[in-house]
């Protein structure tokens, strides 16, 4: 399958970026604020306008020359975005007017030699287009008048005049992505992860905590399986998150989490397991979702001296948080790339996990036999009985079993039946749904 045509979106900080990002999507996608600078990074979002496919690129605000180590890294960011994209859409403010940051903008996109489109946004009123002629100045094509909070007529006619020359969608269907969401507490190290994994700087990486804000995708390839990484904002606990971008950018991962097929948990390794962790990991498993735990920074552990220190940390973490026994553990680093490439190896294992599927005969009658081997208690002098059970979905494996009474079923008895299906099945690296229904016996 052909790769899609890549349309980048550059301007300077607060001219309506990310509006205008969403309105093309369709959805709020980018976080969206006054406070200028709020997009960081470069976001990509795949399109379709009228049986055209593309893939658009949402980039910092830009101010060329800026000092500032952010400031510094958006103009970066952007021009590797200029440097990937076909086309360029450069967005400017025309209820302002044209702007001195504007020109020096101008004259790095007409150094790229891409086709550039001159977006004049927020002509939102009739006195705005008096203003349009002036951008005539920046020489980089005719000026495209629009208005992307209220989606007039000139956002068609620039997707239009962009996509003129994109191939049609011939209706090929794509095949199964395997969607991996890096996820953590702030500062663990997860866009160094992403960015030592894509073998370039994609994700913005600073000693400051929390510089990922938005949840970033990108696309890579491993050994002929094709993945797609999600670098979210890092999930601080409720009572420290600051209400507006912050509080967006913690739901934007939350909600990363629940769109992706597994979660990549990144630990710090000196820090250890924090309880922080151990919620984000609860998040993941009620979410259905497979889950690998990922102990970063495992170069800076020194503590090397006698027997296996791996099988020592996996046993610590095993005894702080026995929820995570399902999950695989792998050691990495991302400053010296150590063992990266076991995520890739391990989301392929958990992936297969989470969509196996079960006879209805095998699972029975391993069911049987966990029973007879162990059956349940009495409860009320009543005992429980599971007459048969069926798997009704995957991702995650999900079970329907059938009993004679719903309330004689043991929060202690239900964990010892999905051991007993783990050991027979494996599952490892999914959470395992099970679910009780009443039945009659007459019924059954």
């Amino acid at each position: 399958m052909t790769a899609k045509p890549i349309v980048a979106v550059v301007g300077r900080p607060n001219v309506g970026k990310s509006t205008f990002v969403n309105r093309i999507v369709g959805s709020r996608q980018s976080i969206v604020d006054d406070q200028p600078g709020v997009t960081r990074d470069r976001i990509y979002f795949d399109v379709e306008w009228q049986n055209k496919e593309f893939t658009l690129i949402d980039t910092g605000g830009i101010i060329p020359g800026d000092e500032d180590e952010i400031m510094l890294n958006i103009f970066t960011q952007a021009k590797v975005a200029c440097d990937e994209a076909e086309k360029i859409i450069f967005l400017v403010d025309g209820k302002d007017g044209i702007n001195p940051i504007d020109y020096d903008i101008a004259n790095v996109l007409r150094r790229s030699g891409k086709p550039v489109y001159l977006a004049v946004n927020k002509i939102d009123a009739p006195e705005h287009f008096n203003n349009i002629s002036d951008f005539y100045a920046l020489a980089v094509g005719d000026p495209h008048p629009i208005s992307a909070l209220h989606g007039s007529g000139g956002v068609g006619d620039l997707l239009e005049a962009i996509t003129e020359d994109f191939p049609i969608n011939d209706g090929e269907e794509q095949t199964d992505i395997i969607r991996l969401a890096i996820v953590g507490k702030p500062n663990a190290g997860k866009s160094s992860i992403v960015n030592a994994l894509l073998g370039e700087d994609r994700v913005i990486v600073s000693d400051v905590s929390g510089t990922t804000r938005d949840s970033i995708n990108s696309k890579v390839k491993y050994e002929g399986e094709e993945f797609i990484l999600v670098d979210t904002a890092g999930i601080r606990k409720k009572s420290k998150v600051d209400w507006g971008v912050e509080k967006f950018a913690v739901d934007r991962a939350i909600r990363a989490i629940r769109d992706c097929d597994i979660a990549v948990l990144v630990i710090d390794a000196v820090d250890g397991l924090t309880d922080q962790d151990k919620r984000i990991s609860q998040t993941i498993v009620e979410a259905g979702k497979g889950l690998i735990v990922a102990v970063n920074k495992w170069d800076l552990i020194t503590d090397k001296e006698t027997g296996d220190p791996t099988a020592k940390y996996t046993q610590k973490l095993m005894h702080e948080a026995p929820f995570l026994d399902f999950a695989p553990k792998i050691f990495i680093s991302a400053k010296t790339k150590q063992r990266l490439v076991n995520i890739y190896k391990q989301a392929k294992e958990v992936y297969a996990q989470c969509t196996k599927r079960v006879s209805t005969s095998i699972l029975n009658k391993v069911l049987l036999e966990a029973m007879a081997m162990n059956p349940p208690s009495t409860k009320k002098g009543k005992k429980l009985r599971v007459y048969y059970a069926t798997q009704v979905r995957t991702a995650p494996p999900t079970f329907i079993l059938f009993v004679n009474n719903e309330d004689l079923v043991q929060d202690s008895y239900k964990r010892y039946l999905e051991n007993k299906m783990r050991e027979a099945f494996g599952f490892f690296g999914t959470p395992v749904k099970m679910s009780f229904r009443e039945r009659k016996e007459k019924d059954k």
